[in-house]
């Protein structure tokens, strides 16, 4: 159980807010596998961008499950204010602070991670976003900009006086991006020197991986991010790992039947053209993770319409020869 704020997540384990993965269609299939929290795709703070088509796909949806957590991105304290505020008038009930992208177009506007470079401008982000709404603020970071600039610990305690009401990291720094294994001791540190509650990622793609990374830094949570793409089951197997249970894996027609609901999701949030396109990539990693043969990763993509991705997907062949773990 973790609390932010008044509320309380009764699982530990949380939806990273993957920009381009983790929209609606997957928030709500990762909740009903038990994620706890499911946070929004990264949202610009520049208001006046939300009526584009990527940033309407990205903004609260009254009827998500409770708490809506809202992910916001930017560098100017004030436009990252405003953002929370109408966030909040959308229907967010949390409000999350993006300081860990490490992607280069977001970091060349001086957003997400880049932030870390600049303490000063991070303490007073985080007090006029706190300063601005009444619902709980919360801040994901990286470690640092670099191996020899890791100020996670300055950063958290930064929060803390703030009013963040919780913290996430990523077990890398900025200049480190996904190469290599996450690190957990920086975690640990900021564990025990902060009293608000750290959630701890990276390569949290396993039971036994997720139970290791909480024994090794004290976390109250764990942020599940890339582990999850194509595996949403992921969720239940942990829950159940950390609980002594054996996590079960879901049978060939569980599988199956995820993702005709998954694609059927994303087919009517974006609509027949996008839909298709955007299928693909979750498909991809479904047929990654069963072991399917390339080829027919490649068929599945020239697909061209809604109905021929879910007749391929119907009549899908899993055996339990050519791919582990996945029950008759």
């Amino acid at each position: 159980m973790l609390q932010i704020g008044s509320h309380i997540i009764r699982s530990p384990l949380l939806l990273a807010p993957m920009a381009g993965v983790a929209d609606l269609p997957f928030r709500r299939l990762c909740r009903r596998f038990g994620a706890g929290l499911a946070v929004t795709e990264m949202l610009t703070a520049d208001t006046s961008k939300w009526g584009s088509q990527k940033s309407r796909f990205r903004l609260p949806v009254m009827d998500e499950a409770e708490p809506r957590a809202v992910q916001i991105a930017g560098a100017d304290p004030s436009q990252l204010a405003e953002a929370a505020r109408r966030s909040v008038e959308l229907g967010a009930q949390i409000v999350d602070i993006n300081m860990g992208c490490p992607v280069k177009k977001v970091c060349k506007r001086a957003a997400g991670s880049a932030l870390l470079r600049d303490e000063i401008l991070v303490a007073e982000i985080l007090k006029k976003v706190v300063q601005a709404v009444a619902v709980p603020v919360t801040l994901k970071i990286r470690t640092g900009w670099d191996l020899q600039n890791r100020n996670a610990m300055t950063i958290a305690r930064l929060a803390e006086e703030a009013g963040i009401t919780a913290l996430t990291i990523h077990g890398r720094t900025r200049a480190c991006l996904f190469k290599g294994l996450a690190e957990y001791d920086t975690i640990a540190e900021v564990v025990a020197g902060v009293k608000i509650p750290v959630v701890a990622n990276g390569d949290i793609d396993s039971p036994q991986q997720a139970e290791a990374v909480l024994a090794h830094t004290g976390a109250a949570g764990l942020m599940i991010g890339r582990g999850a793409q194509g595996q949403p089951w992921l969720f239940r197997e942990i829950n159940a790992y950390l609980k002594g249970e054996t996590p079960s894996a879901p049978t060939r027609r569980e599988v199956i039947f995820v993702m005709l609901e998954h694609i059927k999701a994303i087919h009517e949030h974006y609509g027949e053209t996008m839909g298709v396109r955007i299928a693909r990539k979750h498909v991809n990693w479904y047929l990654q993770k069963l072991q399917i043969d390339p080829a027919y990763r490649k068929a599945f993509n020239q697909l061209l319409n809604s109905e021929q991705q879910l007749t391929f997907i119907s009549e899908l062949r899993i055996t339990n020869n050519n791919n582990q773990g996945i029950a008759a």
